[in-house]
């Protein structure tokens, strides 16, 4: 049974990192979003089917989770330069084009491991997607399997949900009265 993340500090990770204009190498760590939320989520590997259509709908709401104080970072197992290549390669050729927030590479699966999505026996991640506060606690995890797409709609109410600071009843939304 895995353990349990959501209401613990997050797991800590420093990873190897491609810009989302594709252009720059660099790297990153937990620490580094301190005093920001930080919107974490793993994907299985560069190159496939249904990881550009989240990457991308991501990217494409960057400045809403912007307005709301929050970064993004994507990680998959793939090297940086797997990266590099994908996010240069053109959307009608199965790649991303750039992005509004760098991926990052857990090419030992160190990080994968530690959030309890690491499938084993593939070596590559489920679709995990973390919402960690301003003070590095994990505030909300949800796993897909690697066939769904997760919803951009949804992380974004669940965000602004953990942000308004008080209890959020079943399909709460911004505006909504808290319990």
């Amino acid at each position: 049974m895995a353990e349990r993340l959501v209401g613990r500090p997050a797991p800590d990770f420093a990873l190897e990192t491609v810009s989302g204009d594709g252009q720059e190498f660099g790297s990153v760590k937990l620490s580094d979003y301190r005093g920001k939320w930080l919107v974490f989520f793993f994907y299985p590997l560069d190159f496939t089917f249904v990881c550009p259509t989240e990457i991308t709908a991501l990217s494409d709401a960057a400045d809403q989770f912007k307005e709301l104080d929050t970064e993004i970072l994507g990680i998959s197992v793939d090297s940086v330069h797997s990266h590099k290549a994908w996010i240069n390669t053109a959307k009608e050729n199965n790649g991303l084009g750039k992005l509004n927030f760098p991926l990052a590479s857990d090419i030992t699966k160190k990080t994968a491991s530690d959030y309890g999505v690491l499938i084993e026996e593939e070596g590559v991640a489920l679709r995990g997607l973390f919402i960690i506060d301003p003070e590095g606690e994990l505030k909300y995890q949800v796993v897909n399997h690697n066939d769904v797409g997760r919803s951009v709609d949804e992380t974004l109410r669940v965000l602004q949900a953990l942000q308004s600071g008080g209890l959020c009843p079943m399909n709460w939304k911004p505006g909504d009265k808290n319990l």
